[in-house]
């Protein structure tokens, strides 16, 4: 299992890899911190369940060049501080620079994000593809 994407990316906010099958699909987990609560109730922002999904998605193409094209998802439930939250990511089609990835993310058995993400596998670095636009 080794990654070649997103080399940098920061565990406590993107989650820790479980599971890499280059092209086929990804595991990433990620337990929700103080940091990610948007009231006292300790409710997480979605955003981080949608960044672990997107992160999950990239492991699942593995290319250093993937990048996220769309997505269309649907948040079910709400993950609270202090939940692991779970993602696995399928390669479900490749269409030349085109994969098309499902992603679902669970705490406890409970479903919070479904989705579908277009992944794009570019023949450089996005920023240097921008440049020569």
């Amino acid at each position: 299992m080794m990654s070649r994407t997103h080399l940098k990316s920061n565990p406590r906010y993107l989650g820790t890899p479980v599971l890499i099958e280059d092209g086929v699909r990804s595991v990433v987990e990620l337990t929700a911190v103080v940091d990610m609560a948007v009231d006292e109730r300790g409710l997480v922002h979605g955003g981080f369940a949608f960044g672990l999904a997107d992160y999950a998605a990239m492991l699942a193409v593995n290319d250093p060049y993937v990048v996220l094209g769309s997505a269309e998802v649907r948040f079910t439930v709400p993950v609270r501080v202090g939940e692991k939250m779970r993602a696995e990511a399928r390669v479900e089609s490749v269409e030349g620079k085109r994969r098309d990835v499902s992603v679902e993310v669970d705490v406890d058995g409970r479903r919070v994000l479904r989705g579908r993400m277009t992944c794009f596998v570019l023949g450089r670095h996005v920023l240097d593809a921008a440049k020569a636009s």
